[in-house]
Parts: C-alpha cells; sequence; structure tokens
C-alpha cells in the first residue's frame, strides 16, 4: 500500500485494517467499541482523497455520535490535507449553500434521523449528485437493520448516487443474523448474494409463525441454519476486530445490588403485576398496549408511577439509599445509566445536594449537543466533576469516558444493543484501569427478568411485534 502519512500512530490491528479496505468500493468495518473503528474510516477517507479517488464524503450517523466525528476528524485528519466540515443544519440553508463551493475535501456531518424526512434525503442527494466522487459511511449501521423503516429505505435509496461505502458498527447482530442483511445491501446486494429479503431469511434461518390475536399470526425465526457458511461470506468485505485480540484492556467486574419493594409499594406492584397479566393474556389487545403496562410495572421498579392523569408520583427512595450506599464505597468518577427523566432528575438533585453543585453533569434527550459535549469534557478532565447521569439510549453511543472506573445501571434499557454499547463508554481504548459495572435490581420484580434476559444475551422486544412472550415476564 502507497506510504500514508499517518497523523496519529495507529495500533496494529488498526493499521491492518486500513490496508485490506483502503481501496475498496464497499466495506464493512465491524470492529468492537473502543477499538478505533473512526479513526481507521477517517484515515481511510484521507487516503482516498491524497489518491485523488474521492472530493467530498457524507457521514450519516446518529444524532447522539455525529457530532463526535468533527472531534476525532480533527485529531486524526494529516496535517497535510486541508479539508472543511460542514453539519447538517435544517434550520441553516444557507449554510448548506455552501457546501459545494469548498476547494477543500468537504465533509458532510449528517444525523440519521434527518434521513427520515424529505429535506434531509433531498440535501443528501443533491451533496452526493454534485460530488461524484464521494465517501459515504453510515455510523452505526444497525440503524437501519429494520429493513421496513422508512429512513432505511431512504439511506438505501442513496446508494445509487455514492461511489465509495463504509458501514462501522461494533455489533452487527443485536437481535439475530438476519439483522445483517439490510446493512450489506446499502454497501452492495451482491455481497451477500440475495436481493430478496424472503431469498436470504430463508436460506439462513427456519420460521414459524405465531399468533398475535385477533386471528392474526406473523412469522418469527424458530431457529437459524448455515451459520458458518454466512460467517464465509462475510470475511470477504468486513474487518471484524475484538477487543479481547488487540487491546490491554482489564476485564470487566461485574455486581449486583439487590433492594426490596416493601409494604404498600410491594402491594402496588402485585396489583399492576396482576392487571399487566390479564391484559397480556388477553388476545384482543394490541402488543403495545401491553408493553405500556409492562412499563408501568418497570416505573414502580424504580420508584414512581403515574396516576391517570399522567401526574408522576413518588413511591419510594429505596434505589436512591442504595446508590448512596455504593457511593459510599467508591472512589474516582462514575457513570450512572438511567432510563427515566423522572429518576435522572432524582440522581442528580440528590449528587448535587451531598457533594456539590460541579460534582455532576448529565445527558438526556432534551440536552443539546453543545451541552453533551461540555459534559464529556467535564467528566474526562475537570476533577470538580465526579458523576455523570446518563439516559443509556442518548447517551450511551458514541462517547469516550474513560475517566471512569465505575458504571452504575440505577435501571436497565430493555434492549441489549444500548446495554452493550453503554457499557464501553468506559471499557475502551485508554482505560487504564479496571472498570466495575453495578446494577441495582428490585428483587423479585421485573428488573430480574430484564437481567435474566441481558445476562442470557437475550432482547426484550419492545421493537418487534410479538417475537417475546410478555407472559413469562410477569410469572
Amino acid at each position: 500500500m502507497w506510504k500514508y502519512p499517518y497523523k496519529t500512530k495507529p495500533y496494529e490491528h488498526q493499521r491492518n485494517a486500513l490496508e485490506e479496505s483502503a481501496q475498496k468500493t464497499q466495506w464493512a468495518y465491524f470492529m468492537e467499541m473502543g477499538t478505533g473503528k473512526t479513526k481507521v474510516t477517517i484515515d481511510n477517507m484521507a487516503y482516498l482523497y491524497l489518491k485523488k479517488e474521492i472530493t467530498a464524503v457524507l457521514v450519516i450517523a446518529p444524532k447522539s455520535v455525529y457530532t463526535v466525528w468533527e472531534n476525532e476528524i480533527e485529531t486524526h485528519m494529516p496535517n497535510e490535507l486541508k479539508y472543511k466540515i460542514f453539519k447538517w443544519n435544517i434550520d441553516k440553508p444557507k449554510d448548506y449553500a455552501n457546501l459545494n463551493k469548498s476547494k477543500e475535501l468537504r465533509i458532510f456531518l449528517m444525523n440519521v434521523e434527518a434521513l427520515s424526512t424529505k429535506r434531509g434525503v433531498d440535501g443528501a442527494s443533491d451533496y452526493l449528485i454534485k460530488n461524484k466522487l464521494n465517501f459515504v459511511v453510515l455510523d452505526e449501521s444497525t440503524t437501519i437493520k429494520n429493513r421496513s423503516a422508512k429512513r432505511t429505505k431512504n439511506i438505501l435509496g442513496l446508494r445509487k448516487l455514492s461511489h465509495i461505502r463504509r458501514i462501522l458498527t461494533g455489533s452487527p447482530i443485536t437481535k439475530s443474523p438476519l439483522d445483517l442483511f439490510t446493512q450489506c445491501q446499502f454497501l452492495s446486494p451482491e455481497l451477500l448474494g440475495f436481493s430478496s429479503y424472503l431469498a436470504f431469511r430463508n436460506r439462513y434461518a427456519e420460521m414459524t409463525d405465531i399468533p398475535v390475536g385477533s386471528g392474526r399470526f406473523i412469522s418469527v425465526p424458530k431457529y437459524y441454519k448455515r451459520l458458518q457458511e454466512l460467517e464465509q461470506k462475510m470475511k470477504y468485505f468486513s474487518t471484524r476486530i475484538r477487543k479481547d485480540q488487540c487491546l490491554d484492556l482489564k476485564p470487566k467486574v461485574r455486581q449486583k445490588r439487590y433492594v426490596e419493594l416493601e409494604g404498600e409499594n410491594k402491594k402496588l406492584y402485585e396489583k399492576l403485576r396482576t392487571n399487566a397479566l390479564a391484559i397480556v393474556e388477553d388476545s384482543t389487545i394490541s402488543f403495545s398496549n401491553k408493553l405500556t403496562e409492562i412499563i408501568k410495572l418497570h416505573q414502580v421498579c424504580n420508584g414512581f408511577t403515574k396516576n391517570d392523569d399522567g401526574q408522576i408520583m413518588a413511591l419510594h427512595k429505596q434505589k436512591i439509599n442504595t446508590l448512596e450506599e455504593i457511593l459510599n464505597e467508591t472512589d474516582g468518577k462514575v457513570i450512572i445509566f438511567a432510563n427515566y427523566i423522572y429518576n435522572i432528575n432524582e440522581i442528580v438533585t440528590f449528587l448535587q445536594q451531598k457533594y456539590g453543585e460541579k460534582s455532576t453533569v448529565s445527558i438526556y434527550g432534551a440536552v443539546n449537543v453543545e451541552d453533551r459535549q461540555e459534559a464529556v469534557k467535564k467528566i474526562q478532565e475537570d476533577e470538580d466533576t465526579r458523576f455523570i447521569v446518563i439516559n443509556p439510549t442518548t447517551g450511551g453511543f458514541g462517547l469516550t469516558l474513560t475517566a471512569v472506573n465505575t458504571v452504575i445501571y440505577y435501571s436497565n434499557n430493555y434492549n441489549l444493543e444500548v446495554r452493550m454499547q453503554s457499557e464501553d463508554r468506559a471499557h475502551r481504548m485508554g482505560q487504564k484501569g479496571t472498570v466495575v459495572y453495578i446494577d441495582i435490581v428490585a428483587k423479585n420484580t421485573l428488573d430480574e427478568a430484564i437481567m435474566k434476559s441481558l445476562t442470557n444475551k437475550g432482547q426484550i422486544a419492545a421493537k418487534t411485534l410479538g417475537e417475546e412472550d410478555l407472559k413469562s415476564w410477569l410469572l
């Protein structure tokens, strides 16, 4: 390979990844979180630009991730290469109009959510049409694993306008091998040898029909087959790197702390559980309504409930009390993951009252991009900031939090991918110590069912109609 002027020294596995993919039209970086797939991709785009094979880049990434690219590009882009970064902003069309006027390497950052809108699709399409020698990056490619989703269809449509394509994710399979189809379709339909999803599914999965109420049935995988064949196909167009293969990271340490619902709180939980069980067993009620009852139970586990008017009512402090006990035993910086805004606010208030206002920062849906970046900077660099409280769906992707050695799950997300991603905010390149993970679990409740699923590398099918037997979660 032509000698490439690295700005930052690569690890051996990063150098190998670049060398095997640098000049390929389609390639997948299936590199676990923390192994530096973003750096490899930046080096790849710079390599191709210096070779005069591309003039423009489009990076599509989740909203919580795509701004991270700006910092990473600044860190890793060779000094001799001039570039200009543009960020998608639907409210600033003038900035967008300047996209194609730059003489440097043009890098357009778009959040994947924008590709669900006509303006987003038109913006991306126009950019690719005017820059035919383009390099398109789809970061966290599992965002298009749902083939029926609007953004999946729109992003697949961009393939015809793209010159060179890359997909990135540490976990290409989060639910089943069938997750791979649309991700690989974005690269090229020829790679797997199937233009039809049904043909792909029938090759690698044995299906069965299950009832979902009102006389309806859906097909779900009974078991998977020919997986070695599929694995061999993947090797021809992907780099797969696990952390344990290339990084000298200490193993994760896992603990559980149990709390018990007592008195009126236990009575309320049992009442809601009985009601939820009746609803789940009713074939005339939709899956989404059944799931709502499950979420109500989960909220009780975490110390609150909502009345019929939607008003929040505090129930118990067992988890806050347990959190305090853990922190009394813990030194250093801490991530606390919580799924509900009520809990996030509750935790932040508690921490700031006990440890000082500067002790705690937070990231959740309502926090803007600039404040999220500032929160990360503080927890990484500021000695006064010891805690960061995060919604795992919002802030569990794309963040580097290697200053942290303790990660507490106040509550768990139903989604295995979210759990895996959030765990590796701290356990990644740059981490020098042991990372301890502590789950706070309400005993004999839905909390334990969720933990069991995650431990078994299963996934609650909140997004997949009928895939889970919800009744099992209540017994």
